[in-house]
C-alpha cells in the first residue's frame, strides 16, 4: 500500500483529528507489540534478529548513546526532553532512507523484565524501539519470556 504526499499547503498543526485514522493507528501499534511478543515467546530474543541491518544500528546505537543500560528502566522524562529528542532525532535520521517506517510510532517497554501494560510501556518510534530491543536482545535480557513459555528449555 502506498501513501500520497501531503497536500503542499498542509498545516499539521491545524489538520482534523480524525478518529477514525487514530483507530486505525491503535490497531497497527497493538499488532507491532503483540507479534513482537509472541516472537519472544517462540524464540529467545538473544536469537532474534529485527532487521538485516541489526549490527549497525547496535555499533550505531552504542556509539551515541554509550551510557544506555539495556537492564535499566528507561527514564521517559529524559528521553522526551528537548536535549532527548533531539539526540534521538539525529540517531534516528539517518535511518530516514533506509528502514521502512523508521518513524512510525510503537510502543516500547520501559523495561526489559516487565511485560507490556498500561504502566510498563512508553510511546516510542520504531527506530527507538528497534535500538533498544536489539540491545536487549544482545544482552540476552528477553530469553525470559521465551523460557517462561518453554520451561524444560530454560538455561
Amino acid at each position: 500500500m502506498s501513501v500520497a504526499p501531503a497536500p503542499g499547503k498542509f498545516d499539521a498543526e491545524k489538520a482534523d483529528n480524525f478518529e477514525d485514522i487514530e483507530k486505525q493507528f491503535a490497531v497497527k501499534v497493538v499488532q507491532h507489540m503483540s507479534t513482537y511478543w509472541a516472537i519472544l515467546e517462540k524464540m529467545r530474543g538473544s536469537q532474534l534478529r529485527l532487521t538485516k541491518m541489526d549490527d549497525e544500528i547496535y555499533e550505531h546505537f552504542k556509539e551515541e548513546f554509550p551510557d544506555f543500560d539495556p537492564a535499566a528502566t528507561i527514564n521517559e522524562d529524559e528521553m522526551k526532553s528537548k536535549a532527548g529528542k533531539e539526540r534521538w532525532r539525529n540517531f534516528l535520521m539517518k535511518y530516514e532512507k533506509t528502514v521502512d517506517d523508521y518513524n512510525f510510532g510503537t510502543m516500547l517497554r520501559a523495561n526489559p523484565k516487565w511485560e507490556y501494560g498500561e504502566k510498563e510501556t512508553i510511546f516510542a518510534v520504531r527506530m527507538q524501539f528497534y535500538a533498544v530491543e536489539i540491545a536487549r536482545n544482545r544482552a540476552g535480557l528477553n530469553d525470559w519470556i521465551y523460557e517462561r513459555e518453554h520451561p524444560s528449555e530454560a538455561k
